[in-house]
């Protein structure tokens, strides 16, 4: 399984760092924001199961040739006593660094979720003290707030969209309804969910530039889904003039003690990485003015064929190290 363990090693490196560096600099992703956002989940899939793959292959390969084989044999030695002369000081080693990521992996994840769920509460605790519900939209809350302000608060069916009296002071009534359609999208596509797994990502491993590059890249995109969504029944000019209302109010913050991984906001998700001390300021104008850019400028979407190409690569990434680690003797 030598050859096995070389590949997926060279594949997540290659997927840690100049793959996600060349994706995040490419300007189709807004031309087809669905498409792209699938490709960064596969290469954070296929990238940590290559890590970890890589890693498991290599201190297995004395005791089984492929991974299904080496952990029977590695479960004979833990549970049946059988004699470990086989394995040598950096198999261990490697075996142990694996289980190590996998258990820090899993735990971030669910560390994260744990947070998020945490500040969602107090924050509904605080909209249920603080908000009143609006008249005009259904599981819409309104806060008594001089600032345009709109964001929603996933939950399922406790979801609601926030805004603030100084925002619907401002808008005219399709710029309202713009601003709605973007954040039941954000609702309705279970956005939250993608910002929880590549937050943990970058909270499980902020030493790599990249998992910051996925995280800003996947916050740009699910706006631009949202914003998408809007378009299908408000015009772009309406579209344009809201974001530029609530950006405005962007930096007075998004309702009393909102904290940033409770909520995704309409003005940029920037400032709802749902990730604990997540950061705002020049990230979500960076993500504002791409948006405000990209109604200004359309391009057209990908060609079909593209689309295929890069579902196809996705499909590929996601395969290629599975089966490298279930089929035994595929890379001898």
């Amino acid at each position: 399984m030598f050859w096995t363990s070389y590949f997926l090693a060279v594949l997540a490196i290659a997927l840690a760092w100049p793959v996600p560096i060349l994706l995040s600099r490419a300007q189709w992703p807004a031309r087809s924001p669905s498409t792209a956002m699938l490709l960064w989940q596969a290469i954070a899939l296929a990238g940590g199961l290559s890590m970890i793959g890589a890693m498991l292959v290599y201190g297995l390969e004395p005791i089984g040739d492929n991974l299904i084989a080496g952990l029977r044999g590695l479960a004979g030695m833990v549970f049946r006593n059988e004699p470990t002369t086989e394995l040598g000081f950096w198999h261990i080693f490697a075996l142990s660094a694996a289980a190590l990521l996998s258990a820090h992996l899993v735990f971030t994840l669910l560390l994260t979720y744990y947070k998020i769920q945490r500040q969602r509460r107090r924050h509904r605790e605080l909209l249920a003290l603080l908000a009143s519900p609006s008249a005009e939209a259904a599981r819409t809350m309104v806060i008594s707030h001089d600032s345009p302000v709109a964001y929603c608060l996933p939950g399922g069916a406790r979801s609601v969209t926030v805004l603030s009296d100084g925002l619907m002071a401002a808008l005219e009534p399709g710029e309202l309804r713009a601003v709605l359609s973007h954040e039941n999208a954000h609702l309705s596509q279970r956005h939250h969910l993608l910002l929880w797994a590549f937050a943990a990502w970058r909270q499980a491993l902020p030493w790599l530039p990249t998992t910051r590059l996925a995280q800003e890249a996947v916050n740009s995109l699910i706006e631009m889904l949202a914003d998408d969504v809007a378009l299908k029944t408000e015009s772009k000019a309406t579209l344009i003039k809201a974001i530029a209302i609530v950006a405005s109010g962007s930096a007075t913050g998004t309702g009393p003690g909102a904290a940033p991984a409770a909520r995704m906001a309409f003005g940029s998700s920037e400032a709802d990485s749902a990730q604990p001390g997540a950061t705002g300021g020049a990230g979500a104008m960076v993500t504002t003015a791409t948006r405000v850019s990209r109604l200004l400028s359309p391009q057209p979407p990908l060609p079909q064929a593209l689309r295929y190409a890069v579902l196809a690569a996705c499909i590929l990434l996601l395969a290629a190290p599975t089966a490298l680690l279930i089929v035994p003797g595929l890379l001898g």
